[in-house]
């Protein structure tokens, strides 16, 4: 298994149109077709291939300073004949590494299943959020959105100790 990170402005026709098919089979018809992002570009990307070099999972990330420092995690996912493999484990770990020594406060993301998270030290919180809530299908802006979000999962990294409070995000739910 092979691990790399990608830049977003770095990928080529050929390497969207794979991680376009692998998001495509595992968020099935919740995913835009024509696209390799949901609300907006992450940053860059983990991706794994095997030994065929063929595309096998998928990670995003996307920096962003709150009132705390963030790393977002975005649309984790596994083609369905490498899953329980520990595969989304060895990328949330990779994520961690690259994270060590540097300004991060917090890993951040919302799952719907929160197994994978929970086994990998992420834990549930409970916050009121705020964010830009944006209109996939157009790419426009709606407004802004403000409720408790309970898929919302965080991990601690250094010392900065999570707050249960009102969470603004500054931006796009990841």
């Amino acid at each position: 298994m092979k691990i790399k990170r990608v830049y977003d402005y770095e990928i080529d026709d050929t390497l969207r149109k794979n991680i376009q098919e692998l998001l495509l089979e595992c968020f099935e018809d919740d995913y835009p077709k024509e696209r390799i992002y949901f609300k907006q570009l992450p940053h860059f990307r983990y991706l794994a291939f095997n030994d065929e070099d063929k595309l096998v999972a998928q990670v995003g990330l996307d920096y962003r300073v709150m009132n705390l420092r963030v790393l977002g995690v975005i649309d984790l996912c596994v083609t369905k004949e490498y899953r329980s493999n520990g595969l989304g484990s060895l990328l949330l770990s990779e994520i961690e590494k690259f994270s060590e020594n540097k300004l991060i406060d917090f890993l951040l993301l919302f799952a719907d299943n929160q197994n994978l998270y929970l086994k990998n030290g992420y834990r549930s919180v409970e916050n009121q959020c705020t964010w830009l809530k944006i209109d996939n299908e157009n790419q426009r802006t709606l407004g802004v959105g403000t409720e408790v979000i309970n898929e919302l999962m965080i991990k601690e990294l250094g010392n900065v100790k999570w707050d249960n409070g009102e969470l603004d995000l500054l931006g796009y739910l990841y």
